[in-house]
């Protein structure tokens, strides 16, 4: 009998609960689900994703589209572009859980191997990582917000510490009382949340339209063409490519009759019209008034913007909002860690992801100088690897139709990916080159001063950002060319 990573057998039917079993915390770990336990619909995912996405990190996508030098105007168009075309790539990923019934990373030994599954898997669990440290200080930012509102604190977190504390402290209780719980509350949650707070949302954005300078917003300069395509990679890599790598580990429950069109269309449709409408919204309140992308709280807007009663209640909608999406991140942060290796329960795998994410919030919140330059380097960089996995990974899925369960778990060197020596170098190689040919094209520069430039920065592929589709297109070329000769994957 294969052992999971947590060095227990593989779980039975009665120590993994079905999908379906809302009262009992989820047992299953990244061990592929039983074929008879698969009964999910494209609806389900719809609504993981639409409630996923209408949080207020939205906004500050679209302020960055602003500081770019795009029109309002454009950056609807570039937030339709990046936001339902990345999503469509989750869609893709979508189709390889509902093959093989595990989390994307644990497929993903299949195509690196064991042990060159290492590096992807780690990257994940940093983007994971990062997103949620964004999303809880974020969150964070709403209670310091509203405290300032209420209460005349300061208006960021320097200034009211520990208002930035309790904020984060309430926001990781919320996450982890539903993240613990697993797939089946979270798919229940993120239904009902979707209409409810979906419609407040919508209700107060249309106080907020009526309050916005729409004269500022006309008066606004319209960007080239290499800002546009910028800023069509900005999105893709801080919405859709975020995502890519936990694109199964929700389709894993998907049942194997579905079609792979209609999983497309829910991760795309499911993400893009939430977020269309938050990164709109952040471009317009971002050309109103120009201080709102110098500011060290992407929320001052609402602040400044909103009636005081009407602003707080956007505010707990915003922490809300954020709550829904960063516990669909936990739990897919939870399966990484098993499929990095850590022996623990997903449970367990659960409370260190927040531990981590915990410290790290408090840091950016308390220390970090500004809030958008780090944002933007964070989601450029992560966008490299995980753009070349996703390359690789998409190529791989061509001829590659089916995943042995067995084999998805067998660590020792008579397992069915253990490769040479646990990695499969026709696909880690690929993935390494692709990182260090796109490193060639970057810029990293969190504040004003550039920590690093690579050779090629200055040209066209540079200039327009378009690294991440450099690291995807090398890295799918190479691994076409050296690691697809069969449809098992077992050419080494």
């Amino acid at each position: 009998m294969s052992e999971t990573p947590t060095g227990s057998p593989a779980a039975s039917p009665v120590e993994a609960p079905q999908a379906g079993a809302l009262g009992a915390v989820e047992q299953r770990g990244i061990e592929p689900v039983p074929v008879s336990e698969r009964r999910g619909n494209p609806l389900q995912l719809f609504w993981v994703w639409f409630a996923a996405n209408i949080s207020v990190v939205g906004m500050p996508l679209g302020v960055s589209l602003i500081a770019l030098g795009l029109s309002a105007w454009q950056a609807v168009v570039v937030a339709i572009i990046g936001s339902f075309g990345s999503f469509a790539v989750v869609g893709l990923i979508s189709i390889a859980g509902r093959r093989g019934g595990a989390p994307s990373l644990t497929l993903s030994r299949a195509v690196f191997g064991t042990r060159g599954n290492a590096g992807p898997t780690a990257v994940a669990l940093v983007s994971r990582l990062g997103w949620e440290t964004v999303n809880t200080s974020t969150a964070a930012l709403a209670i310091v917000t509203s405290a300032s509102l209420l209460a005349g604190t300061g208006g960021d977190a320097k200034s009211a510490p520990l208002v930035a504390v309790a904020g984060v402290a309430l926001f990781v209780g919320f996450t982890v009382a539903v993240s613990g719980m697993g797939h089946a509350v979270i798919l229940l949650v993120q239904k009902w949340s979707t209409w409810i707070f979906g419609a407040v949302n919508l209700l107060i954005l249309a106080f907020l339209v009526v309050n916005i300078d729409w004269a500022e917003v006309g008066r606004a300069p319209s960007g080239g063409l290499a800002a546009v395509l910028t800023g069509i990679g900005t999105i893709v890599a801080g919405t859709g490519i975020g995502w890519a790598n936990s694109g199964a580990d929700m389709a894993r429950y998907q049942a194997p009759t579905v079609r792979a069109l209609p999983l497309v269309m829910s991760a795309s449709a499911g993400a893009g019209i939430p977020l269309v409408i938050m990164i709109s919204m952040g471009s317009v309140l971002g050309a109103s008034d120009a201080t709102i992308a110098t500011s060290a709280n992407p929320l001052d807007a609402i602040r400044d913007t909103l009636p005081t009663g009407v602003a707080v209640g956007y505010l707990v909608i915003s922490f809300i909002g954020l709550l829904l999406s960063n516990h669909l991140s936990v739990y897919s942060a939870g399966l990484t860690t098993l499929t990095l290796g850590l022996r623990v329960k997903r449970v367990y795998a659960v409370i260190v992801d927040v531990v981590v994410t915990t410290v790290a919030s408090l840091l950016f919140l308390l220390v970090a100088d500004g809030f958008y330059g780090p944002f933007t380097t964070f989601i450029s960089l992560l966008a490299v690897p995980i753009s070349a996995w996703v390359g690789i990974f998409l190529v791989d899925m061509i001829r590659r139709r089916d995943y042995d369960p067995d084999g998805l778990l067998d660590l020792t060197s008579r397992g069915a990916y253990y490769y040479t020596g646990g990695v499969r170098w026709s696909a880690l190689g690929p993935w390494l080159a692709a990182i260090a040919v796109a490193a060639l094209f970057m810029q990293v520069s969190p504040g004003d001063v550039p920590w690093y430039t690579g050779p090629l920065h200055d040209t066209w592929i540079g200039v327009n950002g378009m690294a991440w589709i450099a690291a995807a297109v090398v890295g799918g070329a190479l691994y076409a060319a050296f690691g697809l000769r069969s449809a098992a994957g077992d050419d080494e």
